[in-house]
């Protein structure tokens, strides 16, 4: 009995597996394969994003301890002028006291002489003051650059460029992610760039910037406009009127300009230096309380 139960069991199961046909077989074994090679490239893309990540973060710790190297370098520079100006204003004080006992000069001229010395040792204290503030202003410059860097895109996206300059902050925003070749409409994937530009400013509401129109030196001409300086005033305003209508960035707060091909970033004589210098720039002059505000992470909603 048992042999025969057996028997039937390996009997349907030749059965069933006859029922399947090549062709499906084949069709299976297909599927399998592209499952399994979209797979593999998922995972490859994974290790790519994952190598790509730690290379952003051990680049900014790389600059953030460039930085602070800096930084305590110019403290240690400070301490010591300060030790000197100590002891220079010690011996002028003990030079002048022995001047006055051997009646070289008077005690009034002493006096005077002091405080200039004095006046001298305050315009040195102001000195250390301004270095102190200029070492601290790197630093902030730095992390100011990373927080709207951060918040506008990729942080090595390189068409998205965002730099300080002597307290100036400038974001230039590539013209082939806002424009088509030659037009000022605004395309709509450019819309989550100027939405994330516009949530930064908005946080800010104090506040006032511009956006500059920039192009390269290929002569333009359409119907409607004249020239370079026509379509370079033409993007700014474009871009002006979405943070205005879509983002609500009040109109006061924004000047619109058109700088045309005069103030390149690159030689208009390749091809990458004429991409660099087509670009939108959004120049923010903030003042020192502003300036310290643009450090505050803005809030995702």
């Amino acid at each position: 009995m048992k042999i025969h139960h057996a028997m039937l069991i390996a009997v349907s199961s030749v059965t069933l597996f006859s029922c399947v046909s090549p062709k499906k077989l084949r069709e299976a074994e297909a599927k399998y394969g592209q499952l399994n090679g979209a797979y593999l490239e998922m995972q490859g893309k994974l290790r790519d994003c994952e190598q790509k990540s730690k290379d952003s973060t051990d680049q900014f710790a790389r600059r953030r301890g460039e930085y602070e190297t800096r930084i305590g370098r110019l403290n240690e520079k400070i301490s010591d002028q300060s030790e000197q100006i100590e002891a220079l204003k010690a011996n002028n004080n003990q030079v002048l006291n022995q001047l006055k006992d051997l009646s070289v000069i008077s005690g009034s001229q002493a006096e005077s002489i002091k405080k200039s010395l004095d006046n001298i040792g305050a315009k040195d204290l102001y000195i250390q003051d301004l270095q102190k503030a200029m070492a601290r202003k790197d630093s902030l410059n730095m992390a100011l650059v990373m927080n709207l860097k951060g918040a506008v895109g990729d942080l090595y996206d390189k068409d998205i460029n965002i730099k300080v300059d002597k307290g100036v902050v400038y974001i230039d925003i590539s013209d082939k992610l806002l424009f088509k070749s030659g037009k000022y409409e605004v395309n709509e994937s450019a819309k989550v760039v100027l939405g994330k530009v516009a949530k930064v400013l908005l946080n800010q509401p104090d506040i006032e910037f511009m956006v500059e129109g920039h192009t390269d030196n290929v002569p333009y001409k359409s119907s409607v406009l004249v020239d370079n300086w026509d379509l370079s005033v033409k993007r700014a305003t474009s871009v002006v009127r979405i943070l205005q209508d879509q983002y609500g960035i009040p109109p006061a707060r924004m000047t619109a300009a058109g700088r045309s091909e005069y103030v390149p970033v690159g030689s208009n004589d390749s091809a990458e230096g004429k991409a660099a210098n087509r670009r939108t720039r959004i120049v923010i002059l903030p003042e020192l309380d502003q300036f310290f505000k643009l450090l505050e992470t803005p809030q995702r909603s």
